[in-house]
C-alpha cells in the first residue's frame, strides 16, 4: 500500500523529470534557435504587422481533406480595426525542412535550412506578428538563447565565488568567518535588483550588444552569488564535524586537500540545487533591465524588450500574442524550479521510496 510519505517522493521523481524534460526542450531551442524557427527574428514585414496568430487547416473550401495542414494568406482589409481575412483561393501546405532566410548554424557553418515553413507569399505565424511584422514565435525562441545565455554564464562566475567563500568561512571560523558573513549579510541586505538597474544605467548606453551582455552577466553574478556562499558555509559547517573528515585531519590531510578532495564532492547536490533555484532569478533580472530599455538593443530578440513593446491594457486586450514571452518566462522558471525540486530530493538523505 502506498503511504502518503511514498507518494510524496514519487511525485518528487517526477519533479525531476519533468525539470529535466523541459529544460532539455528549452536548451534544444536555444542552441538550435535558427533552425527550428521559419523567419530570422529581426526581418520586418510591414505589411503584416499585428497579424494575429496563423490558423491551421485541414479542410479546404470545397470540402477536400489534406492530410497536411495548410494556412492562408492572411490580408489587412481594416487599419484601423486591424482586421486581418484569409485569402482562401490558395492554399499553402506546412512543409518541413524548408529552405529559407540564410543563417550561420552554431555561428559557424552557413545554411539555409529552417524546420518548417510555407511557401510565399504567404507567412505563418505561429504566435502572430509583432508591431513591425516581425514574427513573434521566431522572436521568443531566439530570445530563449539569449536569457540562457546570460544565466548560464552569470552561474558560472557566481557558483566559483561561493562555493570559494562559503567554504573557507565555514572551514576555518573564527575572526575570518565573521568578516565573511558580514560581507555576505550586506550583499543579502542591498535591494539587488534597483542596485542592477543603477549600475547598468551607470555604464554608457551607446555599448555593442556584446558588451552590453558582459556589463549584464556581471552586475547579475555579483548580487547572486550572497545566497549561494551562506547556504554552503553552513553545509561546511555540518559536514566539517563529521568522522570522515576528523580522520583525514588526524591523518595530516591538508586544509586545501580536505576542502577539494573530501568537503566540495559532498556539496556537489547542494551547489546544483541552489544554482536551478538561482537561474530564474537570473532570468528574471535580464527581463527586467531589458524591458527598461538597459538590456540588449533591438533588432536582437529579447523577452524583455518583446514585453516593452506591449503597450497599453487596451492593446494587449486586442493582441494578446504580443503576452507570449511572459509563458516563456514562466515555463523556464517552471521547469527549474521542478529540477530544483528533485535535485532537493536526491541531497536528501532520508528520501527513500518505501
Amino acid at each position: 500500500m502506498m503511504t502518503g510519505k511514498t507518494f510524496a517522493n514519487l511525485s518528487r521523481r517526477w519533479s525531476l523529470f519533468w525539470g529535466l524534460l523541459l529544460l532539455f526542450v528549452l536548451l534544444v531551442c536555444a542552441v538550435f534557435s535558427d533552425f527550428m524557427t521559419p523567419y530570422d527574428p529581426t526581418t520586418q514585414n510591414r505589411e503584416l504587422y499585428l497579424a494575429p496568430p496563423s490558423s491551421l487547416h485541414f479542410t479546404d473550401t470545397e470540402g477536400f481533406r489534406h492530410w497536411v495542414p495548410f494556412v492562408y494568406a492572411l490580408q489587412l482589409v481594416d487599419r484601423e480595426r486591424m482586421l486581418y481575412v484569409e485569402e482562401r483561393s490558395v492554399i499553402y501546405p506546412i512543409r518541413f525542412l524548408v529552405p529559407g532566410e540564410p543563417y550561420r548554424l552554431f555561428g559557424l557553418f552557413p545554411c539555409r535550412t529552417h524546420l518548417f515553413g510555407v511557401d510565399g507569399p504567404a507567412r505563418i505565424f505561429i504566435l502572430g506578428s509583432d508591431g513591425l511584422g516581425r514574427d513573434v514565435f521566431s522572436r521568443i525562441v531566439h530570445g530563449a538563447r539569449l536569457s540562457l545565455a546570460v544565466a548560464g554564464v552569470a552561474l558560472l562566475i557566481a557558483i566559483p565565488l561561493a562555493l570559494v567563500v562559503g567554504s573557507v568561512s565555514g572551514y576555518y571560523g573564527g575572526p575570518f568567518d565573521f568578516t565573511c558573513m558580514r560581507v555576505i549579510e550586506l550583499f543579502l541586505a542591498l535591494p539587488a535588483l534597483y542596485l542592477i538597474i543603477a549600475l547598468r544605467s551607470a555604464l554608457p548606453l551607446s555599448l555593442a550588444p556584446e558588451q552590453v551582455l558582459f556589463a549584464m552577466v556581471i552586475v547579475i553574478a555579483l548580487f547572486g552569488w550572497a545566497s549561494m556562499a551562506r547556504i554552503v558555509r553552513g553545509a561546511v559547517l555540518s559536514l566539517r564535524e563529521r568522522e570522515f573528515i576528523l580522520a583525514a585531519i588526524a591523518l595530516g590531510a591538508s586544509d586545501p586537500r580536505v576542502i577539494f578532495r573530501h568537503i566540495w564532492p559532498n556539496l556537489t547536490a547542494i551547489i546544483l540545487t541552489q544554482a536551478a533555484l538561482s537561474v530564474p532569478g537570473f532570468i528574471l533580472a535580464e527581463v527586467t533591465l531589458s524591458y527598461l530599455g538597459l538590456g540588449v538593443p533591438e533588432p536582437l530578440p529579447s523577452w524583455g524588450s518583446m514585453l516593452a513593446s506591449v503597450g497599453s491594457v487596451q492593446q494587449l486586450g486586442s493582441f494578446w500574442w504580443n503576452l507570449a514571452p511572459g509563458a516563456a518566462i514562466f515555463i523556464t522558471s517552471l521547469a527549474f524550479y521542478l529540477l530544483a525540486e528533485g535535485l532537493s530530493d536526491l541531497a536528501d538523505p532520508h528520501s527513500q521510496i518505501l
